[in-house]
């Protein structure tokens, strides 16, 4: 009779453990409403457009997804998108861009700065452009994608 008084003892206790560990376990997975909210997103620009509005195009061509790639010590690759928002063809466009970072004060310099040209851009069209840059620069010293801003021009078009 002490055997079996002494094993129920134990399986007692051993139900008293789980449930202290299950009870352990949730608290350690439970969230305060604090964790529960999103982390805001980090500052990219929505859009990049046009910087002088006086030209018919601006309000329908933006650059999207500037990248930057070194090619050699001292030339720069930069790839882009160029975007026609309009129901129109707009022909040959040629933009001249000031890429500079997102943390840039007024007055700073940019960057880099380099003309491209993109030919033939039709309605709803968007066109890949590739431009070589000489610069001092060494990719390694510009901003990740996400710090980059790109004010560009209309300069031309047919």
């Amino acid at each position: 009779m002490k055997f079996s008084m002494t094993f129920s003892r134990m399986i007692r206790v051993m139900k008293l453990w789980l449930a202290v560990l299950c009870l352990v376990s949730l608290m350690g997975c439970s969230s305060t409403s604090a964790d529960k909210q999103p982390k805001p997103a980090p500052s990219v620009p929505a859009r990049t457009t046009a910087s002088n509005k006086s030209n018919p195009l601006a309000k329908y061509i933006e650059l999207a997804g500037i990248r930057a790639n070194e090619k050699s010590p001292g030339l720069l690759q930069v790839q882009f998108g160029v975007v026609n928002h309009s129901e129109a063809d707009v022909g040959d466009v040629k933009v001249d861009v000031s890429l500079g970072t997102t943390a840039a004060k007024a007055g700073d310099p940019p960057l880099i700065t380099f003309s491209a040209k993109v030919s033939s851009l039709g309605p709803n069209e968007m066109k890949q452009v590739s431009v070589d840059v000489p610069t001092k620069l060494r990719v390694y010293e510009l901003p990740d994608w996400q710090f980059l801003k790109a004010d560009f021009q209309i300069a031309d078009s047919k």
